[in-house]
């Protein structure tokens, strides 16, 4: 009786082979595109976050952190996303929180500028703010956009919100802040996502760099065989 022969598997093209540099110059691609889309944004998240910390002398700013860990996304791309997560949550609770933007926005506030010839630091003066059906003194250093709406004359330590703001040209500066706030909120989330996607697609690059070699030579070794033959 006759055996059954094996049945012989087909041959494998060249194209077969090949497939896995494909793959690896894909993702190769893929990587650079989002390490640079990482790298521009988090230029960008240091640019904003500058620009709003250097609005005012007494609003404190984090956006710009995650801009610097960011920058080096490859060695401190971890510490980068989690900076990004806790900036965010910080910015966004001076910006809803802290800052109440409807006395600027209705020009309920005034702005104290220096006399001339003095200096924006050594410069005070008093201003006389009405608030809770009673009246105050409140000392105002030069360049000052302040608000008596929100300052309470009978407890003059406790404030819920910034009813100053120092070292500003005009109340408009205070409401730039404000929207520069949320614009670092924004790009610190975008920030976060971004980052763990890149962390995984470079996670899985570095996984496929090794096994390249390998395939390299398999490729080689192929063609040498398909060429004797």
């Amino acid at each position: 009786m006759q055996q059954p022969t094996a049945q012989q598997p087909p041959p494998q093209t060249t194209t077969d082979v090949l497939d896995p540099t494909a793959q690896y110059m894909k993702r190769r691609r893929t990587a650079l595109w989002v390490t640079i889309s990482l790298l521009s944004l988090s230029v960008v998240v240091l640019v904003v976050g500058l620009v709003s910390a250097t609005r005012t002398g007494n609003v404190a700013v984090a956006g710009y952190y995650p801009g610097i860990t960011l920058m080096a996304a490859i060695i401190f791309i971890s510490m980068g996303v989690i900076a990004s997560f806790f900036c965010a949550i910080v910015d966004g609770i001076i910006a809803a929180e802290f800052i109440d933007s409807r006395p600027l926005l209705e020009d309920r506030c005034e702005f104290y500028a220096s006399g001339s010839g003095y200096a924006y630091d050594n410069y005070y003066t008093e201003v006389m703010c009405s608030s809770f059906n009673s009246e105050c003194k409140v000392r105002m250093k030069s360049n000052t956009c302040y608000c008596c709406d929100l300052y309470n004359c009978e407890s003059p330590d406790y404030h819920t919100h910034y009813y100053e703001f120092t070292g500003v040209s005009s109340c408009w500066d205070v409401v730039h802040l404000h929207r520069l706030l949320w614009a670092c909120v924004v790009l610190n989330i975008m920030g976060l996502f971004l980052g763990i996607i890149t962390a995984a697609i470079l996670g899985a690059y570095k996984d496929l760099v090794g096994t390249h070699t390998h395939t390299h030579t398999h490729i080689h070794t192929y063609l040498e065989h398909t060429s004797v033959c």
